[in-house]
């Protein structure tokens, strides 16, 4: 058994820092699920350590995973893959997909990636202040659903002003429309705001379907607000039951 060595080390755990993801192109996965979708996926992986032998895995101590793992239980398997290059294609006017509009907790981004992967959403366009996509945070909480959707980082006002004046942009907002009783296409945009303050005021302006997720409390006792990542998933799920 051949032993990890220290650079090897200091490169994987250098990797929790973004500035050192964009500066070497690599990102870290962890676990038997995540990382054997991204490889099925095409994903290239540069290094790949694991406490049983597997396949072009390099095998390695207990000891050694948890030196390198970002989990608190470490789960047999760990690669370092290198981030794709994108190249931002002309948009597709026939598919539904998000907008995510400075998101900045990662396992909500995870989350969310996840959900879309569920509900067949196969492209998310973030702001550039929305989190890392490659946050090892981020990845662990997509579980594997980063191999299957596509995560584009843009000017959302640049994207918007490419598009039709009546194309559908959606937008959950506390003023919107119930949502259970409006309309919805099978194409369009749909927008999700930062945790804490929403939808931006320049992206609202671009906002032609405002959308609101009713609560249904009969006391006057309620929650304050929705998680992002689960307002998401109520309203995929909306989208998806009307298709």
């Amino acid at each position: 058994m051949k032993m990890i060595s220290k650079n090897q080390i200091k490169l994987i755990r250098s990797l929790e820092l973004k500035k050192n993801r964009k500066r070497e192109r690599l990102f870290i996965a962890e676990g038997p699920k995540v990382v054997g979708d991204l490889l099925q996926a095409g994903y290239r992986p540069r290094l790949l350590f694991s406490t049983k032998d597997i396949k072009d895995a390099e095998l390695i101590t207990e000891e050694e995973l948890r030196k390198i793992s970002f989990l608190q239980h470490p789960q047999e398997i760990i690669a370092i893959f290198e981030i794709p290059t994108t190249h931002l294609s002309p948009f597709d006017h026939r598919q539904l997909c998000l907008a995510l509009d400075g998101i900045q907790d990662p396992g909500n981004l995870g989350t969310i990636i996840r959900i879309a992967d569920w509900f067949g959403i196969t492209t998310i366009y973030c702001s550039p202040d929305t989190a890392d996509v490659y946050n090892p945070k981020v990845v662990q909480a997509t579980m594997g659903s980063l191999a299957h959707v596509h995560v584009i980082y843009n000017d959302l006002l640049d994207l918007f002003k490419t598009l039709p004046p009546s194309y559908p942009i959606y937008g959950t907002l506390l003023d919107g429309e119930n949502i259970y009783e409006q309309e919805l296409s099978s194409e369009g945009i749909i927008i999700m705001g930062n945790e804490g303050n929403g939808i931006s005021p320049e992206v609202r302006q671009h906002i032609n379907k405002r959308l609101l997720i009713p609560d249904f409390h009969t006391d006057g006792l309620r929650a304050e607000s929705l998680n992002v990542a689960i307002a998401t998933a109520i309203t995929c799920s909306e989208f998806r039951r009307r298709k």
